[in-house]
Parts: C-alpha cells; sequence; structure tokens
C-alpha cells in the first residue's frame, strides 16, 4: 500500500538545483495500488496500454507534479519491490547523482538485479555503490585505460568508419537501401574490442560474430525492460514471457564464453596491469568485457544510428551547415585532430542535443541514504530513508521550463549563449560539465562517448554532402535504413 512522507517543522537537508528555499512542503502524490496488482497495473499500462512516455507524461498531468509516486516495471515476480518516486523534472532529478545522498547498489537496471551468472558470477562495477571498496579499484582502472588509449581514439575510429562507410555504399548500391544498424553495430564491436584488445577480433574465436553475441547478451539481461511490439504476439502473452520470470543464462553461456576468451586471451597486457592492482585476473576480465560490452559498444549501438537519424531528419540547411564548419576546420588544422574537433562548435552542439533529446540509457535509479527534501520547480517534498528514487531522463532533459522547443531537435541549441545549458543535459549519470571519478557513479567514458560521436559527424561529413533515410525504433534505440546518400564533390 501507498505510504507517504508526513510535514515536518523541521526538514532534513534538501537537495536539487538550486530550488528557491520557501517553496511549499507537500505530500508527494500517487499511490502503488493493492500488493501485486498494482505494480501489475502499471505494468501494462507502461508497456501496453499507454506505453512509456504517455505513461509519464499522464501521471504528470493527473497529479500536477513532476514527482509522485508509482511502480516501475518488471515487478512480480522479478522485482522484489517495485516501488518508486518519480522525479521527473531537471530539478528534482540531479539527487540521484548524489551518492552522498543515493545509494546506487545492485540497481544499474532498475527495480531488480540480474544473475551474476551474466558476468561470471561477479558484481561488476556498474553495479557496485561508490561506498564499496572494489569501486573505487575497479573505477579507477577503467579511468587509467581509457586514459592511456587517448591517442588511438580518433585513428581506430576512423578506420572502423572507413569500412562502415564503404559497406554502406556497397549495400545502397546492390539493394537500393543500407541497414544502418547492423553494419555500424559490426563496426563498433570491431573497434571497441581492437581499442582495448590491440587486434581485430576476426583474428580471435570471437570472428564475425562480436556484435550479434553480445546484442543477445543483452537482450537476455533486459528483457524486462522491453516490448517487442508484435502484433501477432498477444499482450498477455509477452508479459508472461518477457516481464514475469527472468530469462535464463544458458541461452547465451556459449556465446558469453567466446566473448570471455576472446578478451582474456587478447587482452594479457591490461589483465596484466589489473593483477598488479591487486585484482583477480577473471574478475578483471568480466569488469573489462563488461565495461566493452554494455557500457562502450550498447552506447554506440544506441547513439550512432540515433546520430545519422536526426541529421537524417533535420534537413540539408543543417547539413550544409555542418559540411561547412567541418571542411573548413579540417582544412585549417591539417586533419581531424582533438584540435580542430574543439573548434567545431556546431559538431559539438550537435552531439549534446542527441544525447539530449535520446539519452542513450534513460532510467536512473537509487535509494535514498537518509532522510531528505527534494524540489520540484514548483515544491518540496519529503522523502524517507530507503524508499527507492526514480528518474525517466527524457523528462527531465525535456523540460519545458529549461529549454525553448524541448520536443524539437534544434541543433545549434548549444552553440554559444546555449553552452550554459549543457549542465541540463544528463545523458551520462550526471551532468555533461561534470567529470567521471571513483567517487561518482558517472559514466567513465563519458568524453570518450561524446567524441566518437563528433568523429562520426566529421567523417560523414568529409565524405558526404546530405542523405535520406527511414527510421523507426528498435528494443534499444533507433533503426535506420539509410535510401541516399549525395558524395561530397571532392570525394564524388
Amino acid at each position: 500500500m501507498s505510504s507517504s512522507p508526513s510535514s515536518s517543522s523541521s526538514p532534513p537537508p534538501t537537495s536539487g538545483d538550486s530550488p528557491p528555499s520557501n517553496l511549499p512542503l507537500k505530500k508527494i502524490p500517487g499511490d502503488y495500488g493493492l500488493p501485486f496488482l498494482g505494480p501489475i497495473r502499471d505494468r501494462y499500462d507502461y508497456f501496453y496500454n499507454q506505453g512509456k512516455d504517455k505513461f509519464f507524461q499522464s501521471r504528470i498531468q493527473k497529479y500536477n507534479s513532476t514527482i509522485f509516486r508509482t511502480n516501475m516495471p518488471p515487478g512480480p515476480f522479478i522485482a522484489r519491490n517495485p516501488n518508486v518516486i518519480a522525479v521527473l523534472d531537471a530539478v528534482s532529478f540531479p539527487v540521484l547523482f548524489d551518492t552522498t545522498k543515493v545509494q546506487k547498489k545492485n540497481v544499474f537496471e532498475g527495480t531488480f538485479f540480474p544473475s551474476t551468472a551474466f558476468t561470471g558470477g561477479h558484481r561488476v562495477c556498474a553495479y557496485l555503490d561508490p561506498s564499496e571498496p572494489n569501486h573505487a579499484v575497479f573505477k579507477g582502472w577503467f579511468l587509467s585505460l581509457l586514459a592511456a588509449r587517448h591517442n588511438k581514439f580518433i585513428p581506430l575510429l576512423q578506420n572502423s568508419l572507413s569500412h562502415l562507410f564503404t559497406n554502406v555504399e556497397a549495400e545502397l548500391s546492390k539493394k537500393g537501401k543500407a541497414d544502418f544498424n547492423t553494419l555500424s553495430d559490426n563496426a563498433s564491436f570491431s573497434y571497441v574490442f581492437r581499442l582495448f584488445c590491440d587486434r581485430d577480433p576476426s583474428d580471435t574465436r570471437i570472428g564475425s560474430d562480436g556484435s550479434n553475441l553480445l546484442s543477445k547478451w543483452l537482450f537476455f539481461q533486459l528483457a524486462p525492460l522491453f516490448t517487442l511490439g508484435l502484433k501477432y504476439l498477444p499482450n498477455f502473452l509477452e508479459d508472461l514471457l518477457l516481464h514475469t520470470f527472468r530469462l535464463p543464462f544458458f541461452p547465451v553461456k556459449s556465446g558469453y564464453k567466446k566473448l570471455y576468451e576472446g578478451f582474456y586471451t587478447s587482452a594479457s597486457k591490461i589483465l596484466d596491469e589489473a593483477e598488479k592492482l591487486g585484482m583477480k585476473r577473471d574478475e578483471a576480465c568480466h569488469n573489462l568485457l563488461y565495461m566493452s560490452g554494455f557500457n562502450s559498444y550498447a552506447g554506440m549501438k544506441v547513439m550512432f544510428p540515433d546520430l545519422i537519424k536526426w541529421m537524417a531528419t533535420a534537413g540539408e540547411s543543417l547539413h550544409r551547415r555542418l559540411a561547412n564548419e567541418i571542411r573548413t576546420v579540417v582544412k585549417s588544422e591539417g586533419g581531424v585532430t582533438y584540435s580542430a574537433l574543439a573548434k567545431m562548435s556546431l559538431v559539438k552542439s550537435v552531439v549534446y542535443e542527441a544525447l539530449r533529446i535520446d539519452p542513450p540509457v534513460p532510467f536512473q535509479y537509487g535509494h535514498a541514504k537518509t532522510d531528505m527534501v527534494i524540489h520540484s520547480h514548483d515544491a518540496a517534498f519529503e522523502i524517507k530513508k530507503g524508499e527507492m528514487i526514480f528518474g525517466y531522463q527524457p523528462c527531465a532533459t525535456k523540460d519545458g521550463r529549461v529549454f525553448e522547443n524541448p520536443e524539437e531537435f534544434v541543433g545549434d541549441r548549444f552553440v554559444g549563449d546555449g553552452e550554459k545549458l549543457l549542465k541540463y543535459v544528463y545523458w551520462s549519470n550526471g551532468r555533461e560539465t561534470d567529470d567521471p571519478t571513483t567517487e561518482n557513479k558517472q559514466c567513465p567514458a563519458k568524453d570518450m562517448v561524446v567524441l566518437l560521436g563528433r568523429v562520426l559527424l566529421v567523417e560523414f561529413f568529409l565524405r558526404y554532402d546530405t542523405l535520406t533515410a527511414e527510421v523507426g525504433t528498435l528494443l534499444l534505440g533507433s533503426s535506420v535504413t539509410i535510401t541516399s546518400l549525395s558524395k561530397a564533390e571532392s570525394t564524388a
């Protein structure tokens, strides 16, 4: 049943984005319904009756509040407690980044914790709270790995993108259209493996199966959060198959073993360093595979098609501006360098806008470590220690009180004075203006992800003037089928 905090003349410490101190303290609206039945009701609304966005927007309108109580899927029987307090505006959302106020233990993917069978029997870094000693050990290792490979980011990606665009052109010439997602996934896995293992996956047991193996591994872990959207599959049957019981590990066991052995044998130097830092070699390898497969590959799997989708729908005017900026700067700088990328203000803005409007990881969770008061734009609400706080990032990053025309993709939104709005771009489990550290849960590859998005745009517009595409949705991100490419004159 619903339980609500009571008002106090001396409320706990506040958390939020510098809200006014005189906001009224209100009871959190909403309820959880009857045990068992309430979570199932909300699950059906979320997946079938309303869909994600309408699920949240309808409750915002119903309660006239961006903070309310609800249940989040999957609920029974996968999640022991689906009750959450939703924070869906730009002011309240950052409480989820404050690890002095929220605990992040075992809540990376939601109200349920997938079996450790998917990660070799280990709780990998993503599921550790910063208060746990191993968190600093593994995240510090990740940050050092990325720093050591800093000079490889651009040339390796240029090589991968060259193969990607060659394959896109070949498929477009042969079939009249090209499935960007599949080709991008293959290029993304090859890039990540070569970055950390210094060899091509085709030279290992993994062969050309890497992206498929990882995609299946991801699906079996994240299935409770998906709907397949198949018209011939009744909702109740899909709900029973995906959201009621966990999918077992054994169908992807052999594939995961192949991936693990590929990393274990190819990343020996990295794993040697891990052992010197006191880590067990096998645990370090499972963490490296998770960072490479879930944090890096899955991020690229979502972000690259999203960027191309927004390019395809933005129109030729933005294409011309991007092409002009990119070609002018690359010519003056003598190539695609960090210095050149830093001077491309429109390119940077377009990547930030894509991350704002389509954050790759849309959900954040955390248990309140203490009694606290959080704020929306208009009111204050008390949260009790132990309650689960949940945020749906697209609501916060499309907050109309912060962003003008929030549902619209505006390529130059963050150019000039617009850079001041970057502190409200929350795609990386932190603000865009913050940096990942061992003390927080911000994505260790946050800056690398932004860089990869910029390089994708640069390499595209060095080759092409414009494109058209058919776009749709997938379980993870957008589907993009390229229907035409117009080559730049210098490459035609």
